[in-house]
């Protein structure tokens, strides 16, 4: 199996070869083949290597990206169909797949600690949305792009946290109790923020995003926990199936985004990649040492960090498409989505190499 890994990083190696001499000989459109075959080769040769694996979707991400830039064409439309009808429903089946992985527990745990869940929610739906609109004002966007860039920072976290988390050695229990109520949180939260902030550059209809918030999330949510409640160990097959059916679902969500907003992405990318980068940075940074400050325990600041670095892009693309801006308001949450399971695996492998030795870690 080796072999094999070594084999698809021989071709990615070639690729990008091939790729810099395309360019340096003024073939820029013709390139396309080479940058797809070579991420997709480079994804493949990742699997072999313990750390670099982690970063293996990431790099499929970039591969199904490059594919919609160079021929958007086949990710807009197939036939009479627009692909970008597709972004709601598999929003929420991925939301409901949440759901079947979550139960009321999730939620007790509030109770347990509740100064550090009361300081996470507070962490995350502040320096989040401040951070993007500073940013937005920086970067001078255009109004819908800004409101991207803010509408980014006012979502709630997504599974990806709890996932860097798990790998980090936090504390898993807080990470999953924060993504389940500031889910919960997001039909009245996302929206506000959006009015305070966004509302500077676009009309924001507080109820029709509220609703567009409960019809993605909540319903399907709802629908999985009672699915939990009734057939938790009855369907093992649906517990296998739904990371993929996640995965592949956000894939397809960020590929149609891609297309439909091309020509602005390619007049903005740069800029906008720039400022999904620092964004991402600034939640880390802001939501650890804000912690710190507050005296909490190594964990619980190292858990809120990724979870106010690490946004529910998926649901952010689904608000822009509810409100018929996906190829401008949803060009933010695109570009955040893929940079940030980058940045918080190796944020999270980072700190799984440096042990908390004052605290018990299991």
């Amino acid at each position: 199996m080796k072999s094999v890994y070594r084999i698809t990083l021989t071709i990615a190696g070639i690729c990008l070869l091939l790729t810099i001499i395309m360019l340096i000989m003024g073939y820029r459109a013709e390139v396309g083949p080479a940058v797809i075959i070579g991420l997709l080769a480079l994804a493949i040769g990742f699997r072999g290597h313990e750390f670099l694996k982690k970063l293996s979707y990431s790099v499929i991400i970039f591969s199904s990206v490059s594919a919609s830039l160079f021929y958007p064409q086949f990710f807009t439309y197939w036939g009479d169909f627009k692909l970008s009808e597709l972004i709601v429903p598999l929003l929420q089946i991925i939301m409901f797949g949440m759901g079947t992985a979550m139960s009321t527990k999730d939620f007790v745990s509030v109770i347990k600690m509740p100064k550090a869940v009361v300081i996470g929610l507070i962490c995350q739906f502040t320096i989040m949305p401040v951070v993007g609109f500073t940013l937005a004002i920086v970067f001078g966007f255009a109004p819908e792009i800004a409101a991207g860039v803010i509408l980014i920072g006012s979502s709630p976290t997504g599974l990806a946290s709890n996932v860097m988390s798990y790998i980090a050695k936090a504390n898993l229990a807080l990470a999953v109790t924060l993504t389940a109520c500031a889910t919960l949180l997001a039909p009245i939260l996302t929206p506000f923020l959006m009015k305070v902030f966004a509302g500077q550059f676009i009309p924001i209809d507080f109820l029709a995003m509220m609703w567009s918030i409960i019809k993605i999330v909540i319903i399907p949510i709802a629908a999985g926990l009672i699915f939990n409640h009734f057939f938790h160990g009855k369907a093992d097959w649906l517990d296998k199936a739904m990371p993929i059916v996640s995965m592949a679902g956000i894939a397809v969500i960020i590929t149609v985004i891609t297309a439909t907003g091309r020509d602005s992405l390619l007049n903005i990318g740069f800029a906008l990649v720039l400022a999904a980068i620092l964004h991402n940075a600034l939640g880390y940074f802001l939501g650890y040492w804000a912690c710190r400050f507050l005296k909490m325990p190594e964990r619980d600041c190292r858990t809120i960090a990724l979870e106010v670095g690490m946004q529910n892009g998926g649901l952010a693309s689904g608000i822009a498409l509810e409100m018929g801006k996906v190829a401008t308001v949803g060009l933010a949450p695109a570009v955040f989505g893929p940079w940030m399971n980058i940045s918080g695996s190796s944020l999270a492998t980072w700190w799984r190499e440096k042990p908390i030795k004052t605290e018990n870690v299991n």
